[in-house]
């Protein structure tokens, strides 16, 4: 009968023992989650967030270009303008353009198509982003069309 008992008190501190040593396992990798996660945020967070970063600033000199007339000075770099003007057709305003009054009103023709002027307003400007991050471009050249009818 003591064999029996010792027999039972084996297996139960065997037991104990596996119980323990999973323990010791399971407490050895509590960290690894948060290293994990630091390792992944390193990896994809940091690039995704600089390129937030460079595109939104790219975004911002982009709309300033675009509103050039109000905000030039806001770039601090040399913007380029040029202003056009043009004839079109009224029945045809995205079709041909003429340099003079004269050659679209001979051009327009018809009881309901008479010239029209316009003004074109392209700007440009070479812009460089606070921020320079590797394999995105060192400076960008954000250009910006604007075509407005000229009221008589």
């Amino acid at each position: 009968m003591r064999q029996g008992i010792q027999s039972v008190l084996l297996q139960a501190v065997r037991r104990w023992l596996a119980v323990q040593a999973r323990r010791r396992v399971l407490a050895d990798e509590a960290g690894n989650a948060l290293i994990e996660l630091a390792l992944v945020l390193s990896l994809l967070g940091i690039p995704l967030l600089t390129g937030t970063i460079y595109f939104g600033e790219l975004l911002l000199d982009s709309t300033i270009v675009t509103n050039a007339q109000e905000e030039a000075t806001g770039l601090g770099v040399t913007l380029n303008v040029t202003p056009t003007m043009y004839y079109a057709c009224s029945t045809a305003i995205g079709g041909t353009t003429y340099s003079t009054q004269v050659a679209a009103n001979t051009a327009c023709t018809g009881g309901t198509s008479h010239s029209l002027q316009f003004i074109k307003v392209a700007t440009s400007a070479t812009v460089t982003p606070a921020y320079a991050f590797a394999g995105l471009s060192k400076t960008v050249t954000l250009n910006s069309v604007s075509v407005q009818e000229v009221e008589e």
